[in-house]
């Protein structure tokens, strides 16, 4: 009796899993945009949790410009959450403009967050060996964050060109139902009884 509990169980956990996997394909059939935009998140958030980094070594190292990279960076990733909104309505054709506004975001991000690691580089082989642990250690971390950040800006510019072909794709996922009993419809009786 204990193993029919725990195969019952494990039966209900399975079916259970299934229709949230089928849920999940469901709701990236009717909203595909939902794969640029999570890479949008992922960039902004490895961003934006490390700015504290980023700061510091901005005040450490004060390379030309440094401050103004960072706030660029902050303030279009913001605003291309607004464009990615705006470009890929709900079940509507993707808009144009917003994309290329969007691209243009995201290019102005990559150059300053070449800028800034350049600027990173500068700021180090100036100071030699003058520096101590710590501000190592945080300017190290700034470098690996903007450097990351880059990587996962491109990879948005990616998925948000590919983003087309997620839908086609994603169309051709069969999430339907088969109810039990439905196979034989034509001989369901639906005259009006006497």
């Amino acid at each position: 009796m204990k193993i029919t509990k725990k195969k019952n169980i494990f039966l209900r956990f399975f079916a259970w899993l299934r229709e949230r996997v089928r849920k999940f394909f469901v709701a990236l059939k009717k909203n595909p945009q939902a794969v640029p935009l999570t890479a949008l998140c992922v960039a902004f958030l490895e961003y934006s949790l490390n700015l504290t980094d980023i700061s510091n070594t901005t005040a450490k190292i004060y390379g030309p410009n440094m401050g103004l990279c960072a706030f660029v960076t902050m303030l279009f990733m913001i605003l291309s959450f607004v464009c990615m909104l705006n470009a890929f309505p709900k079940r509507q054709k993707p808009k144009i403009p917003m994309i290329i506004v969007m691209m243009v975001l995201y290019g102005v991000t990559i150059f300053t967050d070449i800028h800034y690691l350049n600027c990173i580089n500068e700021g180090l082989a100036k100071a030699g060996n003058s520096l101590n642990d710590v501000a190592r250690e945080y300017i190290f971390s700034a470098y690996r964050t903007v450097s990351v950040h880059i990587v996962l800006v491109i990879v948005t510019i990616l998925f948000v060109l590919l983003e087309p072909v997620f839908a086609m794709l994603f169309k051709k996922i069969n999430t339907s139902i088969e109810v039990e009993g439905s196979g034989d419809i034509e001989n369901i009786d639906i005259a009006e009884e006497e």
